[in-house]
């Protein structure tokens, strides 16, 4: 009797110097975290995810990727645009943090308080994201994560192979262990 193959998702898209990575560039463990800043279950994972940087901080780098749902988030591209224009001014990470700290606000409204909050100009950033400046970025990242079998969010990855695991902090911290031997 033989048993079912069972197929795992791999990450197509390597990790490159133009993504938005947190941690060490050589650390030994890569987290790829395909998100949606509107997403409740990203906005879930974000605290778990910031933990295990925080212990497992020589070991560890979490790399992040778009993947804003647009049918279910209607304001999650907007965010991520919002988020690409900060990086263009090295504010990506504050950006990303505020973002999923403030789920529940990222009307344009709220959006644009926010941007203040973390030091970027909202008269220039509203007018990029109304240009659709950084849709292409976004876009690039989405169209990646469709690749490699990214079909919701939070989708992680660690190294190549997708992680089909729960994403609380107990399981996270495990599997990187695991990845690490």
């Amino acid at each position: 009797m033989s048993s079912p193959l069972q197929v795992t998702a791999r990450l197509r898209v390597p990790v490159t110097d133009t993504d938005h990575v947190r941690g060490p560039l050589d650390a030994p463990v890569t987290l790829v975290q395909y998100g949606d800043f509107q997403c409740p279950y990203c906005g879930a994972a974000y605290p778990n995810l910031t933990e295990v940087l925080r212990q497992r901080r020589d070991t560890v780098r979490l790399v992040y990727r778009h993947f804003p749902i647009t049918n279910l988030h209607p304001y999650a591209e907007r965010a991520a645009e919002v988020a690409e224009a900060a990086a263009h001014r090295d504010r990506f990470w504050e950006m990303h943090d505020w973002l999923y700290e403030h789920q529940d606000q990222l009307d344009p409204v709220h959006l644009s308080l926010g941007m203040a909050q973390v030091g970027i100009p909202p008269d220039e950033i509203d007018a990029e994201v109304d240009r659709h400046v950084h849709a292409d970025r976004v876009r690039h990242d989405f169209t990646g994560g469709i690749r490699s079998g990214v079909n919701g969010t939070p989708t992680l990855f660690v190294g190549d192979d997708r992680h089909d695991g729960p994403l609380d902090l107990a399981t996270l911290l495990a599997t990187v262990d695991a990845a690490t031997t």
